[in-house]
Order: C-alpha cells, then structure tokens, then sequence
C-alpha cells in the first residue's frame, strides 16, 4: 500500500497547487510559461497516478478487509455512476447547461466515482484510495468556488445533449467492456 500512497500523494499533490498555492502556480506559469508548466504538470501527475494505480494492484492481491458490504451496493454504484459520466463529458464540451450550472462537473464527476466506489469496496487500500480522492474533490471544489468564474458561452441545449448522450456511451463502453480490462472486476 506504501506505493499506492506515495502515487496519491504525487498525483494529489499536484492537483492541489491551486487549492494551497494558486499565487505560486500563477507564478511559476509567468516564470516557465504555460506549455512547459503543462508539461511538468502532465509528467508529474501521470507518474503519480501510474504509482497510485500500480499500488492500488498490489494492495488488492493481499488486502486487509475494514468492512463487507453488501452486494447490493454494487448496484448504487452502477446508478451513480452514470452521472459522473455525463458530469466528466460535460466538463469538456463547451457550451452546455450542466458546466453553466454547476460551475466544475469534473470535479463533481470525482466525488460521485469516489463516494459511490467506497460504498461497494470494504478493504482498506480502497477506503484509502477512494477516499483521498473524494476528500480531494471536497476541497478543490471548495476552492474552485472560490475562484472568479471563467468567461463561458452561452449554453445551448444541443451542446448538452452531446454531453449527455456522448457520456451515455462512455458509460456504456467502460462499464460492459472495459472496466474489467483496467480494474481486473466486472461491474456486476
């Protein structure tokens, strides 16, 4: 579990340098200029998440059982799962009523994968895991409310529609075919 931790730190981490340090992020982006501070961000965020997820394998082949929930909750996760879908489309598809609305869907997006997979997951690698995101979530949205709201065009129906249906078949395709290529577990 020791990897699985140190990737979230990394990946975490840097996704926390506007939450603790947005004068400094913005400075560093006048310093570097915004391609190479993309770039050092990417790479960085990539190697902490390509550990959290590398651990988060090993701790599942010997784990440590906190809870057993029941498996009806898989269930919940499945319906909860769909929104965040829709809500992580919808954070990239300009335009549309979801994003105008609610300001930070991706963010959104996070908090409904991380809750709704610790209600179906009992070990503690995934309680640690699933958890540090959500309370990530909890306080990047906090500080993205903080922050002045970006300029936005108007929102149309069409482009909510888009970010709908086209998270609708992301939802499909991951959840009957490819969550069990990465994560190794059917959904049902």
């Amino acid at each position: 579990m020791t990897v699985m931790i140190l990737g979230l730190l990394i990946f975490l981490g840097v996704h926390s340098v506007r939450i603790v340090a947005d004068d400094w992020r913005a400075a560093q982006i006048e310093r570097l200029g915004e391609l190479p501070w993309k770039a050092a961000y990417s790479v960085v965020s990539i190697i902490g998440l390509a550990l959290a997820i590398w651990g988060y394998g090993q701790m599942r082949l010997d784990p440590t059982w906190v809870w057993f929930p029941p498996v009806g909750l898989r269930h919940a996760v499945s319906l909860l799962m769909i929104p965040a879908f829709i809500l992580l489309v919808a954070a990239y598809v300009p335009g549309n009523h979801l994003k105008a609305k609610l300001g930070h869907p991706m963010i959104i997006a996070v908090k409904l994968w991380a809750f709704s997979h610790l209600l179906a997951n009992g070990r503690l690698g995934d309680i640690v895991f699933f958890g540090a995101f959500l309370l990530w979530a909890v306080f990047d949205f906090r500080s993205a409310r903080r922050r002045p709201a970006p300029a936005m065009q108007a929102p149309s129906m069409a482009r909510t529609a888009i970010a709908v249906v086209v998270g609708l078949v992301a939802y499909y395709l991951f959840a009957f075919h490819l969550h069990v290529w990465v994560t190794g577990v059917p959904v049902m």
